[in-house]
C-alpha cells in the first residue's frame, strides 16, 4: 500500500445507522430522565442532547411515554434475569433452610454488582429506574417488566419465616424496596449529611451492609 494511502471503511447498511441512532437517542433520554424525572425531560432536550430534530425523533417514538418505556426496556431483561438466576441458584443451595439475609443477598447483590460494574450507562439506568417508578408511568413498567422477580423473592421469604403473616412480608418487602430505590436514585443526601464519609455512588459499601440491615429489619416484626 502506498504511502498516505487510506483504507476505505465499509459502507454502514441503513439499518445499522438506525441501530446506531436509536442507541443514541435512548441513552440521551435515558441521562435526562435519570437526572430530572419524566415530567422534566421533553423530547426537545433529547433531541437537542443528541444533536438532531425532533422530526427524526419521532420517526422512532410517537411520544415522550413511548420513549420513556422503550428506556425502561432496554435493560430490564438483563437485571430481571440476572436476579431471577440468583435467586433460583440460592432456592437449591439453600435447600429446605433458606434465609431472609440469603434471600436478600441474592435479590439485591446481583442488582448491585451490575449497576456498579457497568458503568455509568447502567449507574444512569438506575437512578432512571428509582426516579421513574415513583411515577404512574413507571409504576406500570415496574409492574410488567419486575413483578415476576419480586414476588420470587417474597415466595422464597415465606419459606424462611413461615410463622410470618403475609402481611409483614410485603411490608418488609416495601421497605427493602424503598430503601434500595433510595440507593439508585444516587441524590447526593448522604454524601453531604456524613461530609463525604459515606457517597451516594459507593454501591460496594451498600451491598457490604444492606442485605444484613434490611434481614434485621423482617426479624424484628416478630419481637
Amino acid at each position: 500500500m502506498s504511502e498516505g494511502s487510506t483504507v476505505k471503511r465499509p459502507r454502514r447498511s441503513k439499518a445499522e445507522q438506525r441501530a446506531e441512532s436509536l442507541e443514541q437517542i435512548l441513552d440521551a433520554a435515558e441521562y435526562l430522565f435519570s437526572k430530572n424525572g419524566f415530567y422534566g425531560v421533553t423530547l426537545r432536550d433529547v433531541a437537542e442532547r443528541v444533536g438532531i430534530h425532533t422530526t427524526l425523533l419521532h420517526y422512532y417514538f410517537e411520544d415522550k411515554r413511548n420513549l420513556f418505556e422503550a428506556v425502561f426496556e432496554r435493560r430490564a431483561g438483563t437485571t430481571r434475569d440476572r436476579r431471577m438466576a440468583a435467586m433460583e441458584n440460592y432456592e437449591v443451595e439453600a435447600g429446605d433452610k433458606p434465609t431472609v439475609e440469603g434471600a436478600l443477598h441474592a435479590f439485591l447483590d446481583t442488582d448491585l454488582d451490575l449497576y456498579r460494574e457497568g458503568g455509568e450507562a447502567w449507574m444512569n439506568y438506575a437512578s432512571f429506574v428509582a426516579r421513574g417508578s415513583h411515577t404512574p408511568e413507571g409504576a406500570e413498567m415496574m409492574k410488567m417488566l419486575f413483578d415476576p422477580v419480586v414476588l420470587k423473592l417474597v415466595s422464597i421469604l415465606k419459606r424462611a419465616l413461615p410463622d410470618y403473616s403475609d402481611e409483614d412480608i410485603f411490608w418488609g418487602y416495601h421497605f427493602v424496596t424503598g430503601g434500595l430505590m433510595n440507593t439508585l436514585a444516587r441524590t447526593g443526601r448522604i454524601d453531604h449529611l456524613s461530609d463525604g464519609l459515606c457517597r451516594s455512588d459507593d454501591f460496594a459499601a451498600v451491598k457490604k451492609r444492606m442485605a444484613k440491615f434490611m434481614a434485621a429489619g423482617f426479624l424484628a416484626l416478630r419481637k
